[in-house]
């Protein structure tokens, strides 16, 4: 689950964790409140105010409708509350978006922290995620923080660090002293520096975080250690744990389709083909969407019903493979194993009844429990529907059906 960049800061404060302070507003005049409150609070003439969409590259994104980028800065009043009209209720698009760009519905005006002081100010990079390949948790940093920290792994990969941590042991002292020193941070700024890596990584575990990105990391000009921005990424299976995080869901932000079939309990994520998928089993699904490309056509979908599908969740499956537009045929491959393959006819053939009409092909391959049984159903059924028993078989169909 992604959170917006106001949630996360509101999370990480619980920590200790120190943030960009702002609020998050829903109109311009909730802007306006916000700079004056900000002013007020941290006497600075200047405010920051972000779209916050979940998707990055918002700083160099533009507003469709008038191209004012998704992150400015306003010097007075009139300029805030100028910007926060601009972006707010506009479409966002960046590199992370796609040409569709998605719609802004709120901004963050938070407090501008680029001060001038004793020291340098800068802008570092951290992040943490897990490692699957060694079961570990990585601290991913970097000198070179900001706007462009793809092209710095790209172009030079050596400024970016990594610190494993073992997730029984947790983040030890030594580790985060690592980290401030490969940063090149000295006197308070290396000891705020080990008190934020260290808040931070409690923050990621405490939370049942699957990745936490700070960028920038930056150190003001008194030598304070600030999160500017953050990313935040919570474990849907964790969500049990944290019912406090679970209502900062922003369904909004999500494929209206990917939704729906959550409402299901399906694994559903929509993709860009023109043969929509139904499997139970997600490497059963993975194979499937192989044998599709190699007959020619591509996965709209993929769908998993999981092990305890039911007529109605199967019914809820298919509807939601025929609102795609772009979908020729739809291949439903079924191996009863704990699903059984009757449920699933005839769920196939009760979705098929409700949605009427039907041009498109259907191609049903059940196999495994009661496989028979469904067989038997579906060619009773008098409906339009291919049955294979073969995986080749059904790959020749779906052939024909994309030909």
């Amino acid at each position: 689950m992604n959170l917006h960049e106001y949630q996360a800061k509101e999370l990480l404060k619980r920590y200790k964790v120190p943030v960009q302070e702002g609020f998050a507003c829903s109109t311009a005049h909730e802007a306006e409140e916000a700079y004056r409150q900000i002013k007020n609070e941290y006497g600075s003439s200047f405010a920051v105010v972000k779209a916050q969409i979940h998707a990055g590259g918002r700083g160099k994104g533009a507003i469709k409708e008038n191209g004012t980028n998704g992150v400015k800065v306003g010097k007075n009043l009139e300029e805030v509350t100028d910007y926060a009209k601009k972006i707010l209720g506009g479409t966002l698009v960046t590199i992370q978006t796609g040409p569709a760009g998605k719609l802004v519905n709120k901004v963050l005006v938070a407090q501008d922290i680029y001060y001038d002081g004793p020291s340098e100010r800068k802008e570092f990079y951290l992040s943490i995620l897990l490692d699957r390949a060694t079961g570990q948790n990585v601290i991913m940093y970097s000198t070179e923080g900001g706007m462009n920290i793809e092209d710095v792994a790209h172009d030079t990969p050596e400024k970016i660090y990594h610190e494993r941590v073992h997730p029984a042991g947790g983040l030890l002292p030594f580790q985060a002293r690592k980290i401030a020193f490969n940063l090149g941070v000295k006197g308070d700024a290396f000891k705020n520096m080990v008190k934020f890596v260290t808040n931070l990584y409690n923050a990621y575990v405490g939370l049942d975080c699957s990745m936490l990105e700070i960028n920038p990391l930056f150190k003001a000009a008194d030598d304070k250690i600030v999160a500017v921005d953050c990313k935040m990424n919570i474990d849907d299976n964790a969500l049990t744990r944290h019912p406090d995080l679970a209502a900062l869901r922003d369904l909004s932000e999500e494929d209206p389709t990917e939704v729906e079939a959550g409402q299901f309990n399906l694994n559903f994520v929509k993709l860009d083909g023109n043969v929509g998928c139904m499997v139970n089993g997600a490497g059963l699904a993975m194979a499937t969407m192989d044998m599709i490309k190699l007959s020619g056509g591509e996965p709209a979908n993929f769908l998993d019903v999981g092990g305890t599908a039911n007529a109605q969740t199967v019914e809820a499956g298919f509807k939601i493979i025929m609102k795609d537009p772009n979908v020729k045929a739809i291949l439903i491959n079924i191996f009863g194993g704990i699903v059984r393959c009757d449920r699933v006819a005839s769920g196939v053939i009760e979705a098929y009844k409700n949605l009427g009409n039907i041009e498109i092909p259907i191609i049903v391959r059940l196999q495994g429990t009661n496989a028979v049984e469904a067989k038997k159903l579906i060619d009773e059924s008098g409906l339009k529907v291919q049955s294979a028993i073969l995986l080749s078989e059904a790959a020749d169909l779906v052939k024909q059906a994309v030909a």
